[in-house]
């Protein structure tokens, strides 16, 4: 069983149709442990009514929350969440409990003994939290997957943030609207019109840990581009209800496999079964049976 943490924001995704329990790297555990790896939420929530709400949400799903940190001033984390066709615009309130992350020797224990981490640069607004997730992950082994989930949102993220993160990742996800961003910020290339495969080319030649690049493309499937080769997945048709968690699945699934030593193939087609089964539902940690997960399984594994 694979140690995988997802570090970084734990809050409520404030919808038209009520609360949700979110944030990227909680619903990237939520779906990795539901894998069947040991993985854990490594956050800040406060001590307030949400903190034990999200406790209690959490509590029944196979994802460890004794990493959880408690804030005694800031409150937990919230978003609110406006859907218009099925795609989310947000809201982040700040500042918030994870904004102010502590390092610990518990922290630290736990990242030096995992095989993946996945950090993202939201949780990274603030200047406390982000020197706190560099640190952890800079302790991480060698042997250690270190996921940078690119999750751009305006204005909480610089050049530095994604720079010194990409310094330190050794795969990178993100999604096609966020790829031109990115290169742009970054200085990587002249040209205004960049193409998928190229920009992770760029980021690749730019960044020498760097060894996967992962782009999400919507209904449309995914790239993934390692340093000597490359794969392209069309994408699973479904039915969308909405599109939050969907790509923290994918990510998830990803990971799954790639510590398994699994073909790119196989990678791009887990992250997009699973991320359409998350897009297919409401909310971004739907129920999953134990039938749908032997289905999807079978479905990846073939």
């Amino acid at each position: 069983m694979y140690r995988i943490l997802g570090i970084g924001e734990l809050l409520w995704d404030m919808l038209p149709a009520g609360p949700q329990l979110g944030g990227a790297p909680a619903n990237y555990s939520v779906m990795a442990g539901r894998l069947g790896n040991h993985a854990s939420v490594v956050s800040r929530i406060g001590q307030d009514e949400l903190g034990l709400q999200a406790l209690a949400i959490l509590a029944p799903f196979p994802v460890d929350c004794s990493l959880l940190q408690v804030d005694p001033i800031q409150p937990t984390g919230r978003v609110t969440v406006h859907l218009e066709d099925g795609q989310p615009s947000y809201t982040i309130h700040h500042p918030v409990a994870w904004d102010f992350f502590e390092e610990t020797p518990v922290w630290l224990d736990a990242v030096r003994r995992a095989d993946a981490v996945c950090f993202g640069s939201l949780a990274q607004r603030s200047l406390q939290s982000m020197d706190t997730i560099h640190s952890l992950v800079r302790a991480t082994s060698l042997e250690c997957e270190r996921i940078f989930d690119v999750n751009l949102r305006a204005p909480f993220y610089t050049a530095e943030i994604l720079r010194e993160s990409l310094k330190l990742a050794t795969v990178v996800k993100m999604n096609d609207a966020e790829v031109p961003v990115v290169v742009d910020l970054l200085g990587l290339s002249p040209k205004e019109d960049i193409g998928l495969r190229e920009g992770a080319e760029l980021l690749l030649a730019a960044f020498p840990d760097l060894r996967l690049v992962a782009i999400t493309r919507g209904g449309d499937g995914s790239l993934l581009v390692a340093r000597t080769e490359w794969h392209e997945h069309p994408g699973i048709r479904i039915n969308v209800a909405d599109t939050i968690g969907a790509g923290d699945a994918f990510t998830a699934a990803m990971t799954h496999y790639l510590l398994r030593g699994a073909p790119l193939a196989t990678l791009n087609e887990a992250g997009n079964r699973w991320g359409g089964f998350v897009a297919s539902q409401s909310g971004a940690m739907p129920n999953i049976s134990p039938e749908v997960l032997k289905r999807i399984t079978a479905e990846i594994e073939g």
